[in-house]
């Protein structure tokens, strides 16, 4: 199976999965979660959280059920039939689910709620779990048919090697066999067997893979590095943000300027953000305000769109 990227950062990949990768991450899926179960397919099928959940529900022997745009996750929950039932979010979905004031009793009836497919805020998890919300964070991308790593402790037969620089390296069965017609790209991918994931990540003291961001969103601003991500986290706790992302820009003075693309929850300015950031040397320089984040049709943000949007605004 061929399954093409995003393309957030830049040009997309066509990922080559085999049938025996596919069938390892789904068997080891299922081992984690307990059993099999039924599935609802909320994420488009053209991307790989969502074919994963067609053949999740091909191994387990059930049948996905579709959430429609006019569905809830109540209606969807009731049109199920298995014992076992899984739903697959991105952390933008649980994230509005919370903050938007929708009755989140509707997902705890899910035996599991994985979030995956970008950064889930530690403060959004822990108050998705005191409304008893069984929340499994996911670790993985399409190379790795999807998640392979959930809430830090790798699937069975996955292995996790962190280098010196702190960049995840990771290898197992689940891994995919090359990018369609592109050698040398398929080659650069790959370190002695591992692949290379390009995010910087540490081992926690509790044993668990914590993922610290990407080494193309760490933004060089006044020979300062600065991790996006982390900036976007600190923002994300402001009441006034409903959703936050962090780009860099090319700038003549500091050579990149860090800029925080927002969606409002209430007014709010440069200055609060600045205060929510420390290191102040991380704070962001420029603000825009936009009704909505840009995001692909896999939800995750629209990296391109964004950088458009701070260098115009």
């Amino acid at each position: 199976m061929v399954i093409e990227t995003s393309g957030s950062t830049g040009r997309p990949k066509r990922v080559m999965l085999s049938r025996d990768a596919m069938r390892a991450s789904a068997l080891a899926t299922q081992e984690r979660l307990g059993g099999p179960g039924q599935w609802v397919l909320n994420l488009p099928p053209t991307y790989v959280a969502g074919v994963q959940v067609l053949y999740r529900s091909v191994v387990a022997g059930t049948e996905p059920v579709v959430f429609e745009e006019w569905d809830d996750f109540e209606s969807v929950w009731r049109r199920m039939d298995a014992d076992r039932r899984y739903v697959s979010l991105v952390p933008t979905q649980l994230h509005r689910q919370l903050k938007d004031g929708f009755d989140v009793q509707d997902l705890s009836r899910f035996t599991r709620i994985l979030v995956g497919g970008g950064p889930l805020d530690p403060a959004v998890r822990a108050e998705a779990e005191t409304m008893q919300l069984a929340i499994v964070q996911t670790y993985g991308m399409s190379e790795t048919c999807g998640g392979c790593v959930y809430d830090g402790v790798p699937l069975d037969g996955v292995e996790i090697r962190i280098e010196d620089d702190g960049q995840v390296l990771l290898r197992g069965p689940m891994l995919f066999d090359g990018y369609q017609d592109e050698p040398e790209r398929t080659e650069a991918a790959f370190r002695d067997g591992w692949l290379i994931t390009h995010d910087l990540g540490h081992w926690a003291e509790d044993g668990r893979l914590r993922i610290d961001g990407r080494t193309d969103d760490m933004i060089i601003s006044g020979g300062v590095k600065v991790p996006a991500q982390a900036v976007a986290a600190m923002i994300a706790v402001d009441d006034g943000v409903l959703d936050v992302v962090v780009v860099g820009v090319p700038d003549p003075e500091w050579g990149e300027r860090v800029v925080a693309v927002v969606e409002p929850n209430d007014p709010i300015t440069l200055a609060d953000l600045r205060d929510a950031v420390e290191p102040r040397s991380w704070a962001p320089r420029q603000l825009v305000l936009v009704q909505e984040i840009p995001r692909l049709p896999n939800g995750k943000p629209d990296r391109l769109a964004l950088k458009r949007l701070a260098t115009d605004g």
